[in-house]
């Protein structure tokens, strides 16, 4: 991202500080006691709750609003942390509208389904608030095990070991734990510093030393990991970032949008970073679309997300797309990069028009761009891992790859869809299963 400071069209302070305060402020203000209690009210408690079947950690969801209905929302908060430790930062950025949301009872009935998403971070945002954590440490074990990667799946996993009593060295390659929820989100998805917050007040079950700046290959080694712990957990995300295949692509202003999405969250001062006036993303995915909406939010005049497929394959969701579109953000299907064209510095990107088998059909057209940012999809990186499968670690229903004592599980694992909340179930029934293992 550095390079593009100096590329012809692409500055710091288009808008002033309070328009920006206002478009990166919170995307769906938490609700007040008054909202919480009307919305719980529009529950049914179904017997057989289809939210709780749609929800990757299986969140006893009827039970959680019935307790914020009857008064007690600290309970309803333990009722989802005993499922999902990060139920606060899922709250906020889980595609509710394809999970628990799509398949309430009011959605199929009234097109308004009840607002799982936000009921559930009333809760949670109460008893963190408080300074409380709802669980205590398990009775030592005596046993020692190393996670490596402070995301979702590291961090569910590590807190379900330490409740077991287990001692736990949490090893992460960035400054800061967090993953994905401290470097890849909108910045409007989680406000006010949430994601550390939420990283301290998980470490208060204590037992989890974390080590940052550590990274697998650089400075630990997996051999070494399975020589000095009882047991080894992966929860390393997808480190790559796929490339276009493209002359060009190594352009001034062409850069991964993970970098500018972990750049901005990271910035002190939105006002310095840097964006073009003619900013264009490649990819289809939540992602891309935090790129595209986050560019325009800063001040670029004009903002395409280009995407080889149509909207209905698209990965973001419904919602999504349509926050990027009343955002101001051009979205353009069923189209594939074959050209980056400038001198030295990006100008315009050529695209060419595919059909639904993504076929070229001979229609060309060109997008100017000084700003270029590409969203299509990360790999897995690292020598001497378990077994690869599909590019990412074969592992079981419980996490267990091909090596002994070594289990993964998130983003770098099969099976998974790349859903932070899912990256949080995976974390925690591998930790059940490493208990179960090393307790006979």
């Amino acid at each position: 991202m550095a390079g593009n400071v100096f590329a012809e069209g692409v500055s710091a302070g288009r808008l002033d500080s309070e328009e920006l305060l206002r478009n990166f402020g919170d995307l769906h203000p938490p609700l007040d006691d008054h909202e919480a209690l009307v919305a719980a009210d529009r529950c049914y408690f179904c017997h057989d709750a289809p939210c709780m079947e749609a929800c990757p950690t299986s969140i006893d969801i009827p039970l959680f609003i019935r307790q914020i209905a009857t008064g007690t929302p600290d309970a309803a908060a333990k009722t989802i942390f005993n499922q999902n430790i990060l139920g606060g930062m899922c709250a906020r950025v889980c595609p509710t509208e394809q999970l628990c949301e799509e398949v309430c009872v009011r959605e199929v009935a009234e097109h308004k389904p009840v607002e799982i998403g936000r009921l559930q971070r009333y809760a949670t945002d109460g008893l963190m608030a408080k300074g409380q954590h709802p669980f205590t440490r398990g009775e030592p074990t005596g046993k020692r095990i190393a996670v490596v990667g402070a995301g979702p799946a590291g961090l569910s996993c590590a807190h379900r070991l330490a409740m077991k009593g287990h001692d736990v060295v949490l090893y992460d390659a960035r400054p800061k734990a967090g993953g994905l929820n401290e470097y890849g989100i909108a910045a409007y998805k989680t406000v006010e510093g949430f994601a550390q917050a939420e990283v301290d007040w998980l470490l208060k079950i204590g037992g989890i030393t974390v080590e940052n700046e550590k990274a697998l290959g650089r400075d630990i080694t997996l051999d070494g990991l399975k020589s000095d712990y009882d047991a080894v957990f992966l929860g390393l995300g997808l480190g790559g970032v796929n490339a276009l295949g493209l002359d060009g692509e190594d352009r001034e202003g062409m850069a991964p949008a993970t970098d500018f999405i972990a750049e901005l969250r990271q910035a002190p001062d939105l006002g310095a970073l840097p964006v073009g006036r003619d900013v264009v993303v490649i990819g289809g995915g939540m992602t891309a679309i935090d790129a595209a909406v986050q560019s325009k939010l800063l001040g670029a005049l004009n903002v395409t997300l280009v995407y080889r497929r149509g909207r209905d394959r698209m990965n973001a969701s419904v919602f999504e797309q349509d926050l990027a579109a009343s955002k101001g953000v051009r979205i353009i299907t069923n189209a594939s990069p074959v050209a980056v064209h400038g001198n030295g510095a990006v100008r315009e990107v050529e695209f060419e028009y595919t059909d639904n088998d993504l076929k070229p059909t001979g229609q060309r057209f060109r997008v100017p761009a000084d700003q270029v940012f590409k969203a299509i999809g990360q790999t897995l990186t690292g020598e001497g891992l378990p077994e690869i499968q599909d590019r990412k670690i074969k592992v079981s229903e419980t996490g267990r790859t091909s090596l002994d004592g070594v289990w993964a599980g998130g983003d770098c694992a099969s099976g998974g869809d790349d859903l932070t909340v899912t990256a949080v179930a995976e974390g925690r029934d591998a930790a059940e299963d490493i208990h179960a293992a090393l307790m006979g």
